[in-house]
């Protein structure tokens, strides 16, 4: 601190150095009483992504599978990330009664979502339908009750790796903007 002071003619007296304690003391105290304050009024919304169904009926002759399969959990895995660093939710582990997770939408994975903590469930599925489109139907629903907050079919062309992440990126700002989070119960 004295080379702040050196050759400004300004002394530096441990009066004046408590008195700048004193004042950064309670400016880093405010800092941190404002980000609980909203912390507190934003909470997170605890959410289970289950993985996403994916059918090929395109018919090419080049057998995809392991591609689509990488992909899919490329996909997926981008999804939770995104919507936890969204700051919206905060992503549950969803943890099956049965392997494989019982079908999309079923009352067993209903409960599966509520057993693992999530207030809401995200499932989906994507359809690849010929060599240049593929179909994405996504859904996004209350737990607790089964009512559904999201629902969109959404088309993509392509299947590369670009066209994946450009069809998640395009989902992530339709979940993060479109989802009304109003009246969901916080745990």
């Amino acid at each position: 601190m004295p080379s702040l002071f050196r050759g400004r003619n300004l002394k530096l007296t441990s009066a004046f150095l408590r008195r700048l304690r004193t004042v950064g003391s309670l400016a880093l105290a405010i800092v941190i009483n404002a980000g609980f304050a909203w912390a507190e009024g934003h909470r997170t919304v605890p959410m289970a992504v289950a993985d996403f169904d994916y059918v090929d009926t395109s018919g090419e002759v080049r057998d995809q599978r392991m591609e689509h399969e990488r992909r899919l959990q490329t996909f997926m895995r981008a999804i939770r990330d995104d919507l936890a660093r969204s700051g919206q939710y905060r992503i549950v582990p969803l943890v099956c009664s049965q392997t494989p997770c019982p079908t999309v939408g079923s009352a067993q994975l209903m409960k599966d979502a509520h057993s693992s903590g999530a207030t809401l469930l995200l499932y989906g599925g994507i359809h690849k339908e010929s060599t240049l489109i593929q179909w994405m139907k996504v859904e996004a629903v209350e737990v607790e009750n089964g009512k559904q907050l999201f629902n969109r079919l959404i088309t993509f062309r392509g299947d590369t790796d670009e066209a994946w992440t450009r069809s998640e990126q395009f989902l992530i700002k339709q979940l993060t903007q479109d989802i009304d989070l109003n009246g969901l119960e916080q745990p």
